[in-house]
């Protein structure tokens, strides 16, 4: 898509939300919360079930780097345009107009609620250690324990989002312990003759580059958060720790998640860790220290799965809110509760969760497969904000007109890095996201003739016509059973 700068009557109109009352620590807590959730948890088999250990350093090096621009993208925009309310809606909308904004808005919020049901089968699925009647989650007793569940922190959420924000920080502080004590556990017993064993992978996984592409969803997948500030940013006391907490965030998030994955490595070879059941981490540390470490994990991936879900939760309802201020979502989602809570946003979004875990009963939708299409709902979004950094960076827009040039060069390589990721996805995972961007266009236009105004302009005509075209290819491609999760 070619980008267009609307004129500034175009530019997002702000939502009115309560004071400010989200500080530093809790806005690096739900960029932490969001962050940790069930991915870290099966990271060692989902990295290695592509690659060996040659290929997912290199993967993890791609992503440290293009994470990094990405969350100093978002530190950057808050600093340069801080009157834009929740960054991944806005900076779209700010950047190629209202629909391509909803789009943004539209695909956060499916990949946030897809990603919540992806959290509930990872979290039944662990508990199907203790209880086999549960499966891996997707079973009837399995998907009953996650109704309730899910009902359950909905009405807990309703009762206000300072509250939900905190039990959100110490839920969070809880789960990093289990997972400081595997890091420390597995680094003493790791070997690094294991770890240096078929270092470039066998030939059934093919080149280097294809297992490093293989690690690009997953990776992605586990840094999904990292702008949970920027879409919180309304309700932050102060808009400098919007980009404070996303780089302090993604630090923390980033060397967990590598020391996880990699020191696995030296406890397994690269084909057993492939063949582990989720949670991976259960099984390196039951083969590190015996199966007290299994139930130890699978107990920490519980809380772990809480606390995400509870983050995710309230950044799905958030998606929807700001954009209906903005005048690009129906009206009835801008609508709070007495206690400054998006209630109509969060009870949509929790419907869809509802039915989508009704729906792993017939189509068994894996976790990977869940995860996968959540993150390639997301790479549009985050290539729409790297985008708008460099357009911003390159007029010199905003106070930091020092940092013109390093601002550039940042936003440039993140969006180099958004569209490596669109690549590595792949043809598949584009299809199955065009089938559900395609239906929002219904939602978009209702929005519009509640304000009596035209929905699309002759350039989102196209876009919408190309979203409609490959929603259709992907349907036929499902319907002959050439395409699937």
């Amino acid at each position: 898509m070619n980008a267009v700068i609307p004129s500034p009557v175009s530019q997002p109109r702000v939502a009115t939300h309560a004071p400010g009352t989200l500080g530093l620590g809790l806005l690096v807590a739900l960029v932490v919360g969001s962050i940790i959730g069930s991915g870290i948890f099966g990271l060692p088999q989902n990295m290695a079930a592509g690659a060996g250990a040659g290929a997912i350093v290199i993967g993890w090096t791609i992503t440290g780097v293009g994470m990094l621009t990405l969350a100093r993208v978002y530190q950057m925009l808050s600093l340069r345009k801080p009157e834009l309310d929740n960054g991944v809606y806005a900076y779209a909308r700010a950047l190629s107009g209202e629909y391509v904004g909803f789009n943004s808005a539209w695909g956060y919020w499916i990949s946030a609620w897809i990603g919540n049901v992806g959290y509930l089968v990872a979290a039944f699925g662990a508990l199907g250690y203790f209880f086999p009647v549960l499966g891996e989650g997707n079973t009837p007793a399995a998907v009953l324990g996650a109704s309730v569940a899910l009902w359950v922190i909905h009405l807990m959420v309703l009762r206000g989002i300072q509250g939900a924000a905190v039990l959100n920080a110490v839920v969070t502080l809880a789960k990093v312990v289990p997972l400081l004590l595997f890091i420390v556990l597995v680094a003493v017993a790791f070997k690094m003759d294991t770890f240096r064993l078929d270092f470039w992978g066998s030939d059934k996984l093919g080149s280097v580059l294809d297992q490093v592409k293989s690690t690009m969803l997953v990776t992605v997948w586990v840094f999904i958060g990292i702008e949970g500030a920027s879409v919180y940013s309304a309700r932050a006391s102060d808009r400098k720790d919007v980009g404070r907490a996303t780089v302090i965030g993604f630090l923390v998030c980033l060397v967990l998640l590598m020391a996880v994955s990699l020191l696995s490595l030296g406890i397994t070879t690269q084909p057993e860790l492939a063949a582990l059941k989720n949670p991976s981490m259960a099984g390196v540390l039951e083969k590190a220290v015996g199966t007290w470490g299994a139930v130890a994990i699978t107990l920490g991936l519980i809380i772990s799965v809480g606390g995400g879900f509870l983050a995710w939760m309230l950044l799905a309802a958030e998606s929807l809110f700001t954009p209906a201020g903005g005048g690009v979502m129906p009206s009835w989602l801008g609508k709070q509760n007495p206690k400054g809570v998006p209630a109509n946003a969060l009870w949509l979004t929790n419907a869809m969760v509802q039915v989508f875990l009704l729906v792993t009963l017939f189509w068994k939708a894996s976790y990977l497969a869940l995860i996968s299409l959540s993150t390639a709902m997301i790479l549009v979004p985050y290539l729409f904000s790297a985008i708008y950094g460099v357009v911003l960076a390159w007029r010199g827009v905003g106070p930091q007109t020092a940092q013109h040039r390093s601002d550039i060069g940042v936003a440039g390589l993140a969006t180099a890095y958004c569209i490596w990721l669109l690549y590595a996805a792949g043809l598949k995972y584009l299809l199955l996201s065009a089938l559900l961007y395609a239906p929002g266009a219904v939602i978009y236009i209702v929005a519009k003739r509640q304000r009596s105004e035209k929905a699309f302009t002759h350039w989102e005509w196209l876009v919408l016509a190309l979203l409609v075209v490959l929603a259709v290819v992907a349907a036929y491609l499902l319907s002959m059973g050439q395409l699937s999760l």
